[in-house]
């Protein structure tokens, strides 16, 4: 995967950044200072992994391998976006027509910007040894979104090096202007000089092409970045197709290293997602906000080939270390749509910034996720005209299917009769406790359930007093959701946070 960079593709302070003015370029406008996608990961539709970034001209893009049985694997797609939130999707940007060696396996697109012209690194035909033909090629276009083809008519790199495979490439460009390509599978990591015209290799003061990086865990999918100053080296441990699939980083004051790991800075969070890995990073162009760009696999996914695309919040410390990443869940519905999100029953529509539902006897859309102690957060919209209806919070659900109380766990609801309502569902209804609550049909009213092993606590928009207290110790875990019953009704920033 590549740095992020921009119309020179100079990296300075950033790790996958370009430095806001290079060449006199327009600058990419600063999103707002996400703490995850807001408006809800997966960001972009589709089985997707490996992703890379870049910008240009103000919008970012991101180039993924497109998630699939290798044989199907001969096109790559890329997204883009001004804001983080809202994407649009560019098509087969390269495709194995364009690339005469290449046949199947196209993986980790890796793309960079120089002196006017966008360049796509990639790896094909996932080759096991010497005697095959495939490895590491390289694309050209005139823009960002391609389309690609292929530069030089053969892999750049076609043999294994000090036993790296030729796969997942990640290239940066130092602020001397020189580039580097990092890459290798099979536990091993290369890097090599690139020539400035970005389709050959040079050599090291040395006389050599190729060097060895290997830090200890190392797997594959390295990703090159420099912050301050310092030189980070990030890459992928575990197994890809398992649930411990990870990210680890080392630093140096070199691009070639020496670099010694440090932590596992992304992992598996078994309340949202498994196996986290093969991640490229996001720095703002003129700020110190950075997000890391990865792939995962959802709780309910078993196929290796099932995987997301989702980036979240990266924090250094004061030293320049890097904090241990949360993956965050939130929706906002920003993007006017609902990945992610899955229905039981009724009509479920996101539209105008809101997750909207039809009226229905107990239509769900649950997350497929799997929290224990949690804090639930969502903005419920009661339509006018609902007299006896209620809306809400489902938690710790298992067993979802379409019906009234299809469903085993517990629901939190606002209703314009003036209550607040709690109760559990084992495909039958068994109310907890009511309240009395000032409730506006026409407005959104915050509710939030605080569920800490099996004391239940319920407020609606005054956050620290609860209106329901319960204690029960039916369901531990499961999934989080929205449920109507005999009412529509909208819905809005949805968060889920661990306790």
């Amino acid at each position: 995967m590549s740095i992020l960079g921009g119309f020179a593709k100079r990296v300075t302070a950033v790790a996958v950044v370009l430095a806001a003015t290079v060449a006199g370029s327009p600058a990419a406008a600063a999103p707002p200072d996400h703490t995850t996608a807001e408006a809800g990961n997966p960001f972009v539709g589709g089985w997707y992994a490996d992703p890379d970034v870049a910008i240009h001209q103000g919008r970012y893009y991101v180039f993924p391998t497109s998630s699939r049985p290798y044989d199907q694997q001969t096109y790559l797609d890329a997204f883009s976006s001004t804001d983080l939130v809202t994407w649009t999707k560019h098509p087969n940007v390269l495709t194995t027509a364009n690339v005469s060696w290449a046949r199947r396996a196209v993986w980790a697109p890796a793309p960079i910007e120089r002196d006017g012209r966008h360049y796509l690194y990639f790896a094909a035909n996932d080759i096991q040894s010497d005697a095959e033909l495939g490895g590491i090629g390289v694309a050209v276009a005139d823009r960002p979104e391609g389309p690609y083809t292929d530069a030089i008519g053969r892999p750049l790199i076609d043999r294994f090096v000090n036993g790296a495979q030729p796969i997942d490439q990640d290239v940066f460009i130092d602020d001397d202007g020189q580039a580097y390509i990092y890459y290798g599978g099979w536990g091993h990591a290369n890097v090599a000089k690139l020539n400035a015209d970005m389709v050959s290799l040079g050599t090291f003061p040395d006389g050599s092409t190729f060097k060895e990086i290997t830090p200890s865990g190392y797997v594959e999918g390295p990703q090159m970045f420099k912050r301050d100053g310092v030189y980070y080296l990030m890459w992928s441990e575990g197994g890809w197709t398992g649930p411990n699939y990870s990210v680890a980083y080392a630093r140096s004051d070199s691009p070639t290293g020496p670099f010694t790991r440090l932590d596992r800075v992304l992992a598996q969070d078994p309340a949202v997602a498994r196996g986290a890995g093969h991640n490229s990073v996001i720095n703002i162009p003129g700020t110190d906000t950075w997000y890391i760009v990865y792939h995962r696999r959802p709780l309910s996914e078993t196929d290796g080939n099932s995987r997301e695309l989702a980036y979240d919040r990266m924090h250094f410390n004061a030293d320049g270390t890097i904090r241990r990443v949360t993956m965050l869940v939130k929706d906002n519905f920003a993007d006017g749509n609902a990945l992610g999100w899955r229905t039981y029953g009724g009509g479920w529509t996101a539209t105008g910034g809101q997750y909207r539902a039809t009226h229905s006897y107990g239509g769900k859309s649950l997350l497929d996720d799997n929290h224990t102690d949690a804090v639930y957060d969502v903005d419920v919209t009661l339509d006018p005209g609902s007299a006896s209806g209620d809306a809400g919070l489902v938690f710790r659900a298992t067993s979802p299917a379409t019906g009234v109380d299809a469903y085993r766990g517990y629901y939190a609801g606002i209703t314009a009769r003036g209550q607040v309502l709690l109760g559990r569902a084992d495909n039958g209804w068994t109310p907890l406790a009511t309240a009395p609550a000032t409730i506006t049909a026409g407005r959104p009213h915050h509710l939030r359930v605080e569920a800490t092993g099996s004391t239940l606590r319920v407020y609606v928009d005054d956050l620290t007093t609860p209106k329901l207290t319960v204690t029960d110790a039916t369901f531990s875990s499961g999934r989080s959701g929205l449920r109507v019953f005999n009412t529509p009704a909208g819905f809005d920033n949805v968060v889920v946070t661990n306790r």
